[in-house]
């Protein structure tokens, strides 16, 4: 048995998200198809993280196992053939030690979500921006993400899905990027909450927008209504995975 740790790029849009089940495609079911079409055997993938539908991964690390033991770059390029016209895509491949779990050892996952913020509405970056078409007061953002930075009940940020056995996280970063009509957000925590990005985002835009949202307030109140609304999910990407 073989351990293998991969680096894998994906368009969300058509796809139902990481995590594999019977409604459509998944991330993990194509590649497992692929691993399957490879080599006969359709083991686990088991991922950094577990998007949601329409969310975009930039290099989601994943890892593994085959019975046999082959050349990695033979593995990544397999499965590339076998992805060939799939929205997922292996950037690279390496044998890992057996113990080497790419959920478990990771010490910090990063996002960004991107907001277009013009007038006109998206049409070469459909799918892969929120369009926000008045104009936001950035500054007031930054003010107010600066807030939410360190260690916090997030439950006003999360989903009422969510299986996270605590809502306390740590939110080491969250920067707001302007590059032009675009406007980015950065964010690095060990781990996230389910929606807690979008909750988030969604927040700082109508904070944006000038309503009176209050960052300890919504905090303190422990409420997902105290909150802003979620933003789409295909203003998403998932960064890359950090790992000792």
């Amino acid at each position: 048995m073989t351990r293998y740790k991969v680096i894998l790029e994906y368009d969300g849009t058509d796809l139902i998200g990481w995590q594999e089940n019977r409604q459509g495609p998944s991330v993990q079911s194509l590649v497992k198809d692929a691993i399957e079409q490879f080599c006969g055997t359709r083991p686990d993938v088991v991922g950094a993280g577990r998007t949601d539908s329409g969310v975009h991964a930039v290099a989601m690390t994943a890892h593994f196992d085959i019975d046999s033991t082959y050349d990695a770059q033979t593995v990544m390029r397999a499965l590339n053939f076998y992805l060939t016209n799939k929205p997922v895509s292996v950037l690279d491949c390496e044998i890992v030690p057996d113990d080497f779990n790419a959920r478990f050892d990771c010490v910090a996952r990063h996002y960004k979500y991107i907001v277009l913020n013009r007038g006109a509405a998206p049409v070469l970056q459909k799918n892969r921006v929120y369009w926000v078409p008045r104009k936001l007061d950035i500054a007031a953002m930054r003010h107010a993400a600066a807030q939410l930075i360190g260690n916090h009940d997030f439950t006003s940020f999360r989903a009422s899905e969510c299986q996270a056995k605590s809502p306390v996280k740590t939110l080491d970063r969250i920067e707001i990027i302007q590059n032009g009509d675009e406007l980015v957000f950065e964010f690095s925590a060990r781990s996230f909450l389910h929606h807690m990005v979008r909750n988030i985002v969604g927040t700082l835009i109508e904070i944006g927008l000038g309503k009176p949202y209050d960052i300890p307030q919504i905090l303190s109140a422990k409420n997902r209504s105290a909150a802003g609304p979620t933003a789409p999910a295909a203003g998403l990407y998932f960064i890359r995975a950090d790992y000792l």
